[in-house]
């Protein structure tokens, strides 16, 4: 799973977002690095939403704008929570390969 699609799960996982809030969080959770345009955002979403991982909520016009909110499903938390705990292993193996202060805790 790619950096971007990993983040867009995990601020979902926080709850129903839409998708300001979403690149804000993943602005945020990559600490600055990860920056999502609308159409990359949007295109994964709906990429996310054909594979059953997340689920268009609702939305609402603010200010002229639509505004369009999202949620993880059953299948993408479980599937989030899996990518995170081979993500944790991988860095506890490479953080003791590379001799940083014993690993990470």
């Amino acid at each position: 799973m790619r950096e971007p699609t990993y983040l867009i799960l995990v601020a979902l996982g926080a709850g129903e977002r839409h998708g300001y809030g979403i690149t804000q969080d993943v602005l945020d959770l990559s600490d600055g690095r990860v920056k999502l345009g609308a159409g990359t955002l949007y295109g994964a979403l709906d990429r996310l939403v054909d594979e059953g991982l997340v689920a268009a909520t609702r939305s609402e016009t603010v200010e002229g704008r639509l505004r369009r909110y999202y949620a993880l499903t059953e299948h993408g938390g479980s599937t989030v929570r899996l990518e995170t705990q081979q993500r944790l292993a991988v860095a506890r193996a490479a953080a003791t390969h590379l001799g940083l202060a014993g690993g990470l805790a």
